[in-house]
């Protein structure tokens, strides 16, 4: 079956579909199914009887289930996790990581997030696909904010960003994943502080 064809038993007649189509219907169904029952329920036969598509085209397309999440959460998460450049940096960074600890802990995305992590350590092509489609471009997209404050004399021109993105966001992730330690919204802007102005005294 071509990679514009439908699977479909429960589609009949619906005939061909473009690859996009079908992609963005494999991507929509499997964020999904991700976001509302977690990782494990997430199989090629589930997200293919939901997105009407082919399992022969989602083996083409994704190494395994697992590759599949983690490009379904990095699309999910893409428009809730804008970056945001209105000169302010600290107002920036306050805003960013807000949205990202409100689509953790109100927007259900903790469980997935944290099973995705712990599956990529035993998965290859997961690990592959979470560091590449997610971790990454994440990953530079706060280093193009910071870079923008560099320029601008709002950070020393000897900062190292991506100490600064270890701080930031690696806190996030060390309270969820190793502590499992409650937080919210509201150490947000303790953070922030501390990244851009350090413990000692000023």
């Amino acid at each position: 079956m071509s990679e514009n064809e439908t699977a479909t038993g429960g589609r009949p007649g619906r005939g061909r579909r473009p690859a996009a189509e079908v992609r963005a219907a494999v991507l929509a169904a499997a964020g999904r199914i991700l976001l509302d029952e977690g990782l494990q329920a997430l199989t090629f036969d589930r997200v293919a009887r939901e997105a009407g598509a082919s399992r022969t085209t989602l083996h083409k397309w994704w190494p395994s289930p697992g590759a599949l999440a983690a490009e379904a959460y990095f699309a999910r998460s893409r428009p809730v996790l804008d970056f945001p450049d209105t000169g302010d940096l600290r107002a920036d960074l306050i805003t960013q990581l807000g949205a990202f600890v409100r689509w953790l802990k109100e927007e259900g995305a903790e469980r997935p997030v944290s099973e995705l992590v712990g599956a990529a350590q035993l998965d290859p092509g997961l690990g592959r696909a979470f560091a590449e489609e997610y971790g990454r471009p994440r990953r530079e997209l706060a280093r193009a904010r910071l870079r923008t404050a560099q320029r601008q004399g709002l950070l020393r021109q000897d900062a190292d960003l991506d100490i600064v993105v270890d701080q930031l966001w690696g806190a996030l992730y060390h309270r969820m994943l190793v502590l499992k330690a409650p937080f919210d919204a509201s150490v947000v802007p303790r953070l922030v502080d501390h990244a851009l102005h350090g413990a000692a005294p000023r």
